[in-house]
């Protein structure tokens, strides 16, 4: 483990007083966490609040001054590490902390961009990340920083000196497990999935005590598993995830099913739900596995008490395409015909924008975000995908492979892991999204622990010669695409909407670009030097509001990307983090 401890810092003897007594001073609490959204001060959660929107009531920035935007700092992740940086900032007391590549956390003084302290995981050999090494953000609670990493542990540091408190393994590194999501802190409870669904893992989410990593409960996410409480220290069933064993997966094969939650999820408090996605089914070939094979490429609402399922929407049923369930929901009310309708949305990889009922995750509407959608038909009258049987890759009997298929989407989505935005003054979501197909083909295959376990192959190309990446602004309660930004490589960041009429995300050209919320009007653009698909973030300082995002080109595009990846092997990898707030005299004309 490396561990530098705290370091001198080269500023005035105030801000140095001033940060180190913001290090001793804070204790987030479960309060804090549900009030994240409402407290712009400080940013504890993933998502800038537990239901994950990523709206920011700040508005001093706003679309009539955003030109005017500054960096005020850089910080470096250092080392020779500098790949795929997909974290989201934490903000607490004029602390940030952020994670890096190679499961690397750091702590840094919001106001200068000066190292507080650095935490360096040591990670075997033998890890298996199927996306790039990469981690999306920590839990802060009490007085941890807590996140997980490559190996499938979680890790709690002091957010002092970031020195280990507690160690915990969640799962078997040599069997494909890691962890690469944000963990979340719900209810007192630390809520963590898994990834690996490349690998034939058995997908689950777990919650465990934030203060000593003991486990509470588990709920294994493939239909068969037993899920348990730990009372006493003792495990009491909790019943199969809903269901049997075979029940819809044919033989053993619910034994290797995959169905991973590898991208978190966040809560709705109005419902008291955890709202998690899971990933694609074990192997990809579907002829393997016939049944809608529950509960992979899914939507679930979990009671955060128990760990029980108290709802489930299948996105892909029996999903040969590798289109995953994993996107995030994001709870929101609209009105309709008088009354307040709870609803839940989600933009899938398979190209279909869904709006659920999340008290009970009924269908409410479904329409295709994306331009081009080929493997289904439509949607029935519950959601349900009318497939298109030319468009499923076909079975390999006596030969190598199966009949190829081109299809739209390709397997890397319409909508990936970044997550999407929402306006509470707009109404809009406003979705990160690409247009680009494949072609893919299915090859017999066998699980071995530890092995790729995916029986089929691929090739992924653009659509558009001029662009891949759009940024969508799309009405829930339509399905109307209100603006689109074009953009020429795919788009594989978060984004961030706030009171002041903008939208920021990032672009692998490098670029930190902010819009008109109402008109998509691009209204400014900061290169940082390397590609942005981390998820930015802005929150209240001394008065002045400020604006974070981690630089540094990498992810799953360049890895998979066949045809698409030649558009971007030219890209330059990196590592830093950018500050950016208005110059005073821009705030004091307003």
């Amino acid at each position: 483990m490396k561990h530098s401890g705290l370091k001198p810092f080269a500023v005035t003897a105030l801000c140095a007083a001033i940060a180190l007594s913001s290090l001793s001073a804070w204790a987030v609490t479960d309060e804090d966490i549900l009030n994240d959204a409402r407290t712009p001060g400080d940013v504890v959660t993933n998502g800038l609040g537990l239901k994950g929107q990523r709206y920011s009531t700040l508005d001093t920035l706003n679309s009539e001054n955003v030109t005017q935007l500054r960096p005020v700092w850089g910080f470096s992740l250092g080392g020779e590490k500098q790949r795929g940086q997909e974290s989201q900032p934490m903000v607490k007391d004029g602390v940030m902390y952020v994670t890096g590549s190679y499961s690397r956390v750091y702590a840094i003084d919001a106001r200068t961009g000066e190292e507080l302290w650095q935490y360096d995981a040591r990670l075997p050999d033998g890890i298996m990340p199927c996306c790039d090494v990469i981690n999306r953000g920590v839990a802060l609670y009490d007085g941890l920083v807590i996140f997980g990493t490559l190996d499938a542990k979680l890790v709690a540091l002091d957010k002092d000196t970031g020195k280990v408190v507690w160690k915990k393994t969640v799962a078997d590194y040599k069997a494909g497990y890691s962890i690469t999501a944000a963990p979340l802190i719900v209810k007192g409870k630390l809520i963590t999935g898994v990834s690996g669904g490349e690998f034939g893992v058995v997908g689950k989410i777990e919650a465990y005590d934030p203060k000593n990593g003991e486990l509470l409960w588990t709920r294994p996410t493939v239909e068969g598993h037993m899920g348990y409480v730990m009372k006493d220290g003792k495990k009491v069933e909790n019943g199969i995830s809903g269901g049997q064993a075979g029940k819809t997966w044919p033989g053993d094969l619910w034994k290797t099913g995959g169905a991973a939650p590898w991208l978190g999820g966040y809560y709705d408090p109005d419902t008291d739900s955890l709202l998690f996605g899971t990933g694609n089914p074990s192997p990809w070939n579907s002829h393997l596995r016939p049944g809608d094979n529950l509960y992979s490429s899914s939507r679930l609402a979990l009671d955060p008490d128990d760990g029980s399922i108290k709802w489930h929407f299948q996105s892909t049923p029996h999903d040969g395409w590798d289109f995953d369930g994993v996107n995030e929901l994001i709870s929101f009310d609209y009105q309709q015909d008088g009354k307040t309708i709870q609803a839940a949305a989600t933009a899938d990889r398979n190209g279909f924008f869904y709006v659920l009922d999340r008290t009970n995750g009924k269908f409410i509407r479904g329409f295709p975000f994306v331009d081009k959608l080929t493997w289904a038909k439509g949607l029935d009258e519950n959601g349900r995908p009318i497939y298109d049987g030319n468009n499923r890759p076909g079975a390999p009997g006596e030969a190598d492979k199966g009949n190829s298929v081109f299809v739209a989407p390709s397997f890397l989505g319409g909508k990936n892991w970044m997550p999407m935005a929402y306006s509470q003054d707009t109404g809009l979501f406003y979705v990160p999204s690409n247009e680009w197909g494949m072609d893919i083909w299915n090859e017999e295959v066998a699980y071995k622990k530890g092995a790729a376990y995916l029986g089929a192959g691929f090739t992924i190309k653009p659509l558009n010669e001029d662009y891949i990446g759009v940024l969508r602004a799309i009405d829930p309660k339509t399905g109307k695409e209100v603006w689109r930004y074009q953009n020429y490589a795919p788009l594989w960041g978060g984004v961030l909407a706030t009171k002041g009429n903008l939208v920021f995300t990032g672009n692998p050209e490098g670029y930190l670009m902010a819009f008109d919320a109402k008109t998509g009007e691009k209204l400014y653009q900061f290169n940082t030097g390397s590609g942005v698909i981390g998820s930015p973030v802005t929150w209240e300082m001394d008065g002045e509001q400020y604006v974070s995002v981690l630089s540094g080109w990498g992810g799953a595009v360049p890895l998979w990307g066949g045809e698409v990846a030649k558009r971007v092997k030219a890209f330059n990898q990196g590592g830093t983090v950018w500050t950016f707030k208005l110059p005073k005299e821009a705030v004091a004309a307003r």
